[in-house]
């Protein structure tokens, strides 16, 4: 009885799912573009917890799930990257039972899609799961929206770049210590030491909290607050699809599995973790003290701001100013979440791809030995500016390994005229418009050899010929692509406030890290240089999607770090 009532609940569903994916299919065929069905949505809950436990048995099945097994996969733009553009060309719409999902492979299309901000809205509706902790700057309304971000982007200044450099130089010679120590055979772990380096560096500067780099083989961490803090948060990112979908309550439930209760006691620690800052910066700031001057005073002044506002009573046009408790701690788990996590993956696939390619190892080597001082003070302000080809080589790792592949806007409730090319189409109201950024960053119309990890595409010189090497470094430039070609911080006025708290903490590590050391892949025995470069190539591109791109096993691949 019980499985004739589940075989008819799935029928009904598979019967509505029908209906309405056809309702939506004639909705979009208006539009005159190439469509493509697809049985269930990318954003169904209940699939993007189930998929990545079922597809390993699915693909088993003798069956071709064609574009089913194409695009229901979470993360699917990076195995497709251009492929799907190359065959339908620079628009084309992926029809489900929820929605229409029309996705654009053209710079100038895109490049308007991002200035026409009031008619193709930011879906804040599909950001609704990273309010974990409360609201914040990714859930946002427009109007709402500049109130977070002049909050956010306080810290992230000019000033605040030195400490960054100064931060994560120092995090970066602590790391060394443990990869050259003649007590370790090969770099504990890849993944978690990046992460960890990260964390620091985003805890010195955003919270003012300096804590010593404990590698991945520095395993007993219960009375380090920074393990605590570290591993509190690093369960709660990893394991954030599920706390967006099931309350920590709910997790910790006496019934339910031990691997929820850990989850959950992981979010009831880092939440502990950020109300012990606020405390102290209140406590600070009641004192009359400048406080710490990291990113939870700004927090805290806004706060201060928002309380005084909403006592007095807001009247006038003004717009409304601070923020509430809530819109800290939602605030404080995104900047950790997105700029944590999106910096130290970035750096794993770096590591990798460098060990992959030493000869652009000795490339940044070349640019490091002529312009950085061996026994001086390594300044932020002359350095950084001059070293390109650390910037280089995060530059080319974005473009093939962006955090986020997808940058999801909505047409608000008038139909929208987009030109693609020679032809202009009309949008339907309500309907979702996706920018296709890993697509445009890897198609041949805007890049030459477009699969290919090379750093050196982004530098050139403007040095005579047979000018020597100090001239011609001395003369490099960045290449800068033609607009809207390379999102690595999205684009439009709702791009990311981290962007150049990152490019100075990866250049940071690079130059702390090729300037007098180099990485390599330990190679399996009989093992060939090429095999292992094709082993190594294989890790960076078998990857999953949880909130972000990253390497579902870094560690496959064993790293050895010398000097040079």
């Amino acid at each position: 009885m019980v499985l004739q009532v589940l075989v008819s609940l799935a029928l009904a569903y598979l019967g509505w799912s029908l209906v309405a994916m056809e309702i939506n299919y004639r909705r979009a065929s208006s539009m005159g573009i190439p469509l493509v069905r697809l049985i269930i949505d990318p954003q169904n809950l209940a699939w993007m917890v189930l998929e990545s436990h079922l597809w390993p048995y699915l693909d088993r099945l003798p069956i071709n799930w064609g574009t089913f097994g194409r695009y229901a996969r979470r993360g699917w733009h990076f195995a497709d990257k251009a492929d799907s553009h190359l065959r339908y060309g620079p628009v084309w719409a992926l029809v489900t039972p929820v929605d229409v999902y029309v996705h654009f492979a053209d710079s100038d299309t895109v490049h308007e899609i991002f200035n026409r901000r009031t008619d193709f809205l930011r879906p804040s509706k599909m950001y609704k799961l990273l309010e974990v902790y409360g609201p914040c700057i990714s859930t946002a309304s427009w109007t709402d929206w500049a109130r977070h971000r002049k909050v956010l982007a306080t810290p992230f200044n000019e000033n605040i770049m030195t400490f960054v450099w100064d931060e994560s130089i120092e995090q970066t010679r602590q790391m060394l210590e443990v990869w050259t120590s003649q007590a370790i055979q090969h770099v504990p772990s890849i993944s978690k030491d990046t992460r960890t380096l990260s964390l620091n560096v985003l805890a010195a500067t955003g919270f003012r909290r300096s804590y010593k780099f404990r590698s991945a083989k520095d395993i007993d961490k219960k009375a380090d607050e920074a393990g605590s803090y570290r591993d509190a948060l690093q369960t709660v990112l990893d394991n954030c699809i599920m706390l967006m979908i099931m309350s920590p309550k709910l997790l910790s439930l006496s019934f339910a599995p031990e691997s929820w209760r850990r989850v959950a006691r992981a979010a009831a620690d880092f939440k502990e973790h950020m109300v012990r800052m606020l405390d102290e910066e209140t406590t600070a700031l009641n004192e009359g003290k400048s406080g710490s001057g990291g990113l939870m005073t700004s927090f805290v002044r806004a706060m201060d701001l928002k309380q005084k506002e909403d006592a007095k009573g807001k009247t006038g046009s003004s717009p409304p100013k601070g923020l509430t408790v809530d819109e800290i701690f939602g605030n404080i788990f995104v900047i950790n979440f997105a700029g944590h996590d999106t910096t130290a993956n970035t750096l794993a696939f770096s590591m990798l791809l460098l060990a992959a390619y030493p000869e652009v190892q000795d490339w940044v080597a070349e640019e490091l030995q002529q312009l950085v001082p061996v026994n001086e003070k390594w300044e932020y302000s002359a350095l950084f500016p001059k070293l390109k080809r650390c910037k280089a080589i995060l530059f080319e790792t974005l473009r093939l390994y962006p955090p986020i592949m997808s940058l999801p806007k909505w047409t608000n409730d008038s139909p929208q005229s987009l030109k693609v090319g020679e032809k202009t189409i009309v949008i339907p109201p309500n309907t979702g418009v996706m920018p296709s950024l890993l697509a445009i960053q890897t198609h041949p119309k805007y890049w030459v050899d477009p699969l290919v990890w090379k750093p050196s595409r982004w530098i050139y010189t403007s040095a005579a010929p047979g000018s020597d090497l100090a001239t011609r470094i001395q003369e490099e430039l960045v290449f800068t692509p033609a607009k809207c070609t390379f999102f690595p911080w999205s684009d439009g006025p709702q791009n990311c406030p981290g962007n150049k708290f990152s490019q100075v903490e990866f250049v940071a590590v690079m130059a702390c890290l090729l300037r007098d050391h180099r990485v390599s892949a330990v190679q399996n025995p009989s093992e060939s240089f090429e095999e292992t470069r094709k082993r190594i190539l294989a890790t960076t591109n078998d990857v999953d999607m949880v909130m972000l791109l990253r390497m579902k096993d870094a560690d496959r691949v064993q790293l050895v770090c010398k000097r040079a």
